[in-house]
């Protein structure tokens, strides 16, 4: 598979702090890429250094197979890029927005309008197009900074958090454009912070701390690193969990009281979930859910880092989701 993106061996410091620290990158062609990592990681620092808009210290990086440092306004040319902050005009309309973005990318007024359109009808926004943008949802304003990063019809789009302050039915319509986008050919770099995100997005993700890729893999090929399946049983009494524990026995066992629940490991699958079945049976231990699982990726960054994801990166998504619902709340009053 060719290579859209490559970063060997990169460095970059701010003063004293290292923000990156020999970081090694490779997205294929026609995939979704996420890097996922804790705050200040160096997920954004990344961004910024392939799209050109910071120079790195020292390495080697290319967006399609041109250097970022000798042929910058060429690999500008071939690039799109949607940040964490809205780019887009809220007094403006969605169909003003991108013909002002197609006019400051030299198109002409004729072709501005045109590609203006074409986006507005691939986002599902065609009919809301003369609309103040103000006026739109969340989920339909970033839908639209990601018409906007479309304009030049690029091969590689980088987006850095897309989501975040979005609500569920937000996301879901911005997960729905970008896989149409991956179907058309287009290479997307994905920042994110929110694990199911990258779970349900990425081809492939690579996980940073502290500056350097420490995993990097399939959703999968990550999960089999923390171990194989498990058999999770949440009891009706939580009074026999310690009996049921007992008879289940074996290492690599986990209880949590206070879900009533006990985690075991599950090499077979199957043969294991009926023995699991046959033993609480037998016993008379009555299982209100029972079920085997992968391990998820909150296991994988907490394996990896030392902490677990929803205290390194969920805390500035909660506060994001938070002022989201507080801002329609707001705007329903």
């Amino acid at each position: 598979m060719t290579e859209a993106i490559v970063m060997d061996g990169v460095h970059k410091r701010y003063g004293e702090k290292r923000a990156l620290d020999g970081l090694d990158l490779a997205v294929g062609s026609g995939t979704v890429h996420g890097v996922l990592g804790p705050n200040g990681a160096g997920k954004t620092t990344a961004v910024r250094i392939v799209s050109t808009l910071l120079r790195h210290d020292a390495g080697r990086v290319t967006v399609a197979g041109l250097d970022v440092r000798e042929r910058a306004g060429e690999v500008r040319r071939r690039i799109g890029l949607l940040g964490q902050h809205a780019a887009v005009d809220e007094q403006l309309g969605g169909r003003q927005n991108l013909e002002m973005f197609g006019r400051l990318y030299h198109l002409g007024a004729r072709r501005a309008g045109s590609r203006a359109d074409e986006l507005l009808e691939r986002f599902g926004l065609a009919d809301t197009g003369r609309k103040a943008v103000k006026q739109y949802s969340g989920g339909m304003r970033r839908r639209l900074d990601l018409a906007a990063s479309l304009i030049t019809d690029p091969d590689v789009l980088f987006l850095d958090e897309p989501t975040t302050g979005l609500d569920p039915r937000g996301r879901t319509e911005v997960w729905d454009a970008v896989r149409s986008l991956v179907g058309g050919g287009t290479t997307v770099l994905l920042t994110t912070q929110y694990l199911e995100e990258a779970d349900r997005l990425a081809d492939r993700i690579s996980l940073i701390d502290h500056g350097r890729a420490v995993a990097e893999g399939t959703p999968d090929e990550l999960k089999a690193r923390v171990g194989g399946d498990r058999i999770d049983v949440v009891l009706r009494d939580a009074s026999r969990l310690a009996e049921a524990a007992a008879l289940l026995g074996g290492e690599g066992l986990t209880l949590d009281p206070d879900r009533r629940r006990i985690g075991a490991p599950a090499p077979d699958r199957m043969a294991a979930l009926t023995r699991t079945v046959r033993v609480l049976d037998e016993a008379g231990i009555e299982a209100g859910d029972i079920a085997v699982r992968r391990p998820t990726l909150d296991e994988v960054f907490l394996s990896l880092t030392g902490q677990p994801a929803d205290e390194r990166t969920g805390h500035r998504a909660a506060k994001a989701d938070q002022a989201a619902k507080t801002e329609k709340a707001e705007v329903a009053a």
